[in-house]
Parts: C-alpha cells; sequence; structure tokens
C-alpha cells in the first residue's frame, strides 16, 4: 500500500514541475520576444523612414533633372 502511495506522490509531483517546467518556458519565451520586440522597433521605423524617403526622393530628383534642363537650355 505504501508503494502505491509514493507512486501516486511521484506522478503527481512530475505532473506538478512539468506544469511548473511549462510556465518558465512560456514566460523566458516572452521575455525574450519583447526584447526581440523593443530592439526591432525602432530599426523597423528607420528602415521605413529610409525606404519612403528613397521613394520621394526618386520624384524631386526628376523634377530637379527637368528643371536643370529646362535652364540650361534657355
Amino acid at each position: 500500500m505504501l508503494e502505491l502511495l509514493i507512486i501516486a506522490l511521484f506522478l503527481w509531483l512530475s505532473w506538478k514541475f512539468l506544469g511548473l517546467a511549462f510556465r518558465v518556458t512560456w514566460g523566458a519565451a516572452k521575455i525574450i520576444a519583447g526584447l526581440l520586440f523593443a530592439l526591432a522597433l525602432p530599426l523597423l521605423v528607420v528602415c521605413v523612414l529610409f525606404a519612403g524617403g528613397l521613394v520621394l526622393l526618386l520624384p524631386a530628383a526628376l523634377i530637379a533633372l527637368a528643371v536643370g534642363i529646362v535652364r540650361s537650355a534657355l
């Protein structure tokens, strides 16, 4: 009878340790994801501004080129 009690206690503790391991892993994953997000967000903003700036610079460069051609022809 004592053996059955010890086996039941062992299974119960194993289940509790498994749940604890899952919670610790999930918490660590959330912390790592938060750090990656905090590092990646400013980089994303810089890249979007840079890419958007290039898209805006192309028409401005073409207009400047056209103005330069017109001025040189006059």
